[in-house]
């Protein structure tokens, strides 16, 4: 569950800044930034995507996800992801509906082998909500991705 759940907060990042971008551009961007932070094990990058009212299909709360993000960070001495975004849809200003599915591997920190990685991909539903100018995770749900 950890794994599942940091890899959550580990897809997305914070929102780039400069030029005026519509909805699904700043999405775009989200995700890739948070991709820079999650391989650059940036904990407070990471946790600034968290809203405060964030609430996951596990039942956690920001806290919760928090931990578990810093304890994967901790846990993990590099990180390494694939993100592709499957769809976007924008079903009212500042709310936003993401699918995107992560390949994720990692070598633990505690492995003495080199090849002792840990790998998983994972399909993730998010809903984010654009509060003060900033894209914020409020809802998560995730599965592991099956081959067609």
């Amino acid at each position: 569950m950890l794994r599942r759940i940091a890899c959550l907060l580990l897809c997305l990042a914070l929102p780039g800044c400069g030029r005026e971008t519509g909805p699904e551009e700043e999405l775009r961007g989200v995700v890739a930034a948070a991709e820079e932070a999650a391989e650059a094990r940036d904990a407070a990058a990471l946790f600034e995507l968290i809203a405060a009212d964030y609430r996951d299909g596990q039942g956690n709360g920001a806290e919760e996800i928090r931990r578990y993000v810093r304890g994967y960070l901790v846990a993990h001495q590099s990180i390494h992801l694939l993100v592709r975004i499957d769809k976007i849809e924008l079903p009212a200003t500042g709310l936003a509906r993401l699918r995107a599915t992560v390949g994720m591997l990692g070598q633990e920190t505690d492995s003495a082998a080199a090849w002792d990685l840990a790998a998983d991909v994972y399909e993730f539903d998010l809903t984010l909500a654009r509060e003060a100018g900033a894209w914020q995770v409020t809802r998560a749900d995730w599965r592991r991705a099956v081959a067609d």
